[in-house]
């Protein structure tokens, strides 16, 4: 919610960005009445902030020549928004920023007055994020600054890279683009020399990793949010439906944000559909719900659940339970 201390900064800052601003034109960007902007101007000039008005059709209210905003003013709020953010920076990035998270937050304890500062004690107590990461951001931290260096210097890394689906990590060299954080994991996208085409590593999947001298040039039209929000679209995907059973449904409805669809069978139970990057994907998804799902289809989805399913009992012999 917008405060009035918000609003008195805010006021300085048009002020200050634009003189000789008519009243109604500021009232309008401030969403008050004219009437309360003029109680503002009054509140301003007890706190000696000078402003002073010029009559006539290209006048209005300006701050006094030379007047600037004190450099390190925040409302409550943006002092929490700098505050908890410097705060993931350090949680995310592990060692790679923790000290300079730790330095800015230092820095902010010295400049903010009180009414900042509860407001972050608050803040602190009462709005927490936990789990950033689902690998470990120390273990991480030298990659991750290998990555980063290279993507600042433009200097090509080279990699073994173990991927989900092979059996031996294979040797990679790659310029990095950029480094993402996306679902609790750290990928590195950048031009895979291997395979001819950009390409997105998880980090945690990184074996070994030695930033090289060559240099590369990262094309002019690369953007990252452009190719983040193009990936999924462009991978070929394997569709699976599959069939809660009545007892489960609740299960389905909870992670509605998985299934491409999710609709009501006569039996009383929920059939989804899925879409997954293979199926080795599925059949794990499907044999974390146990007996609660069955495949519908594709066939071969449920053939390689079996077989997992049979390998799995295996490792549990009759005997061995009694």
């Amino acid at each position: 919610m917008t405060t009035p201390a918000t609003r008195l900064i805010t006021l300085i800052m048009l002020l200050q960005r634009q003189p000789n601003q008519k009243a109604a034109q500021l009232a309008d960007k401030l969403g008050v009445s004219v009437r309360t902007l003029h109680r503002y101007f009054g509140m301003l000039e007890e706190m000696g902030i000078p402003i002073y008005a010029e009559r006539g059709p290209h006048g209005g209210f300006s701050l006094v020549r030379g007047y600037k905003l004190p450099p390190m003013i925040f409302s409550p709020e943006e002092a929490v928004a700098v505050y908890l953010g410097s705060s993931l920076v350090g949680q995310m990035w592990g060692r790679l920023y923790e000290q300079a998270a730790l330095g800015a937050l230092a820095k902010l304890d010295n400049v903010l007055p009180d009414e900042q500062r509860a407001e972050i004690a608050w803040a602190q107590r009462s709005l927490v994020a936990r789990g950033m990461n689902r690998a470990d951001p120390i273990a991480l931290s030298p990659f991750l600054e290998k990555i980063r260096r290279g993507a600042r210097l433009c200097r090509q890394i080279e990699m073994a890279y173990q991927g989900s689906t092979t059996p031996e990590a294979t040797e990679r060299q790659v310029d990095p683009y950029a480094l993402v954080h996306r679902n609790g994991w750290w990928y590195l996208v950048g031009y895979c020399h291997l395979r001819q085409a950009l390409r997105t590593f998880r980090v945690d999947r990184i074996q070994e990793l030695a930033l090289l001298g060559q240099t590369f040039q990262k094309p002019d039209d690369f953007d990252i949010q452009a190719y983040l929000d193009a990936e999924f679209k462009d991978q070929s995907g394997v569709k699976a439906r599959l069939r809660f059973i009545p007892e489960a449904a609740h299960v389905a409805n909870a992670n509605l944000a998985n299934w491409e669809s999710a609709q009501e069978n006569p039996e009383g139970g929920v059939d989804v559909v899925v879409v997954a990057p293979d199926l080795y994907w599925l059949a794990s998804l499907v044999l974390g719900f146990a007996h609660w799902v069955t495949v519908l289809d594709p066939p071969e989805l449920r053939t390689l659940v079996r077989e997992w399913a049979l390998e799995i009992a295996a490792l549990y012999p009759q005997e061995s339970l009694d």
